[in-house]
């Protein structure tokens, strides 16, 4: 339960919120568990589906939420409460979508194996011939940081138009240390050229790159003694994440690869059971991973492993349906241990070229039977502890970022409802 936090200041003068947003519909996205309204005093009223508060207010101050709750609940009129006072009609306010899971940064673009897939070829058969992510590889090591920032740039300003406030970005198409060192540094600049958190995983186990064709146990232990260790000196990796499959690396290797990251102090993820179960997951779990993505062939038998571990599972609708997929992620089994499932684009240039979290949101509805309100927390609340960013953002709260989405809908609903319509009115990113 949160106190209300109220303006407060000496006897002759009140501070005021900087800005106060009335009659909102709220959908707070805090979570069925937890008892009360963020910025209520009753501890009697529940929680709703996505918390919704209707006739709801929110006020920021300082770039976080300073209120949050049912206008029946202002301790006082608006005008004097607050600096500025905006009434939103019955908008709907959500906290800022985040995409927890994407490979923006890269150059060239893969449209000739997306034909050969249709004539017939498998991912597998395409990335064995020289294609798939190595394609992806020669054209990024050849690109300069400049480039690669103008080329992601578009991508990223796809993601802002329909209320992403946060993004992920992986490396993963260098496999050197200059050009894994250059994706991180572009992505980085995302951040300084649009108003947004950039979150950066290293991803240097993603494919074993040519220099070091059939030689894989020599490739990881080269990201381990210079790749890792000098991405985390430049401040440039908030996260290690690897490819766990067959025509990547096997867990055991991957295993290496976290084992450094743990002494290095940095968080891991994994993608795990894209196209196989090599028990990614369980290995995943074992090193409290902040997430475990994909997830189409993980076995329910490893989902407890994931509910222990706390590790999210990260849902990626666009690479299932891109790469026309049939076997299906273990929802139920996923649902009944309670843990976490977030939704992300996976936007990349070869099974995923999408940059709509909207879409991505009702691909989760359509092919994996999510409902909308798990959608919606899949790319907010959910994919703000894939990052490890719960405590900042991903719920309307107090104290949280005021990172908030209005959108021209009247129930959240709505939101993975719709196909190729964005109904977004305003974007708070740090209350502005």
């Amino acid at each position: 339960m949160l106190s209300i936090p109220t303006p407060t200041g000496s006897k002759h003068q009140l501070d005021k919120w900087e800005k106060l947003w009335i009659k909102a519909r709220l959908a707070t996205m805090v979570s069925r568990a937890e008892d009360g309204n963020p910025g209520s005093t009753s501890t009697t009223r529940p929680t709703t589906p996505y918390g919704l508060i209707e006739n709801g207010a929110f006020a920021v101050t300082g770039g976080k939420i300073a209120w949050a709750g049912p206008m029946a609940d202002l301790p006082g009129p608006p005008d004097a409460l607050a600096r500025e006072v905006v009434a939103l009609d019955g908008a709907l306010v959500t906290p800022g979508l985040i995409d927890c899971h994407t490979h923006l940064v890269y150059a060239g673009d893969r449209a000739s194996e997306f034909e050969a897939r249709l004539l017939g070829k498998s991912y597998e058969e395409i990335a064995r011939a020289g294609g798939g992510i190595m394609s992806s590889v020669n054209a990024t090591r050849a690109a300069s940081e400049d480039e690669l920032v103008a080329s992601a740039l578009p991508r990223l300003d796809a993601l802002i138009a329909e209320g992403a406030t946060t993004v992920e970005i992986k490396s993963g198409y260098g496999l050197d240390l200059d050009t894994e060192l250059k994706m991180l540094r572009a992505a980085k600049r995302l951040g300084d050229e649009r108003a947004i958190i950039i979150k950066t995983t290293l991803l240097a186990a993603h494919a074993i790159p040519p220099e070091y064709k059939s030689r894989a146990d020599d490739y990881i232990q080269y990201i381990c003694d210079e790749i890792l260790p000098a991405a985390h000196e430049s401040g440039l990796v908030d996260a290690v994440d690897g490819f766990c499959e067959g025509i990547g690396f096997s867990p055991d290797q991957i295993e290496r690869v976290f084992d450094k990251a743990s002494l290095l102090g940095i968080r891991v993820k994994l993608h795990a059971e894209q196209l196989s179960d090599l028990g990614g997951a369980k290995l995943a779990a074992r090193f409290d991973a902040l997430s475990a993505d994909h997830l189409e062939y993980l076995n329910p038998k490893d989902v407890g492993a994931l509910a222990k571990a706390d590790t999210v599972a990260v849902l990626l609708p666009g690479a299932f349906y891109y790469l026309r997929e049939t076997k299906l992620p273990p929802i139920d089994a996923l649902r009944e241990s309670h843990v976490s499932m977030a939704i992300a684009t996976d936007c990349n240039p070869g099974t995923s070229p999408m940059t709509s979290l909207l879409l991505a949101m009702n691909m989760a509805c359509t092919l994996f039977g999510l409902t909308p309100e798990e959608a919606l927390a899949g790319v907010t609340r959910e994919a703000a502890k894939a990052l490890g960013l719960a405590a900042k953002t991903g719920t309307i709260e107090v104290g949280k970022r005021a990172d908030l989405a209005v959108w021209d809908v009247t129930h959240p609903s709505a939101l993975a409802y719709t196909i190729g319509y964005n109904p977004l009115k305003i974007r708070l990113f740090a209350g502005k």
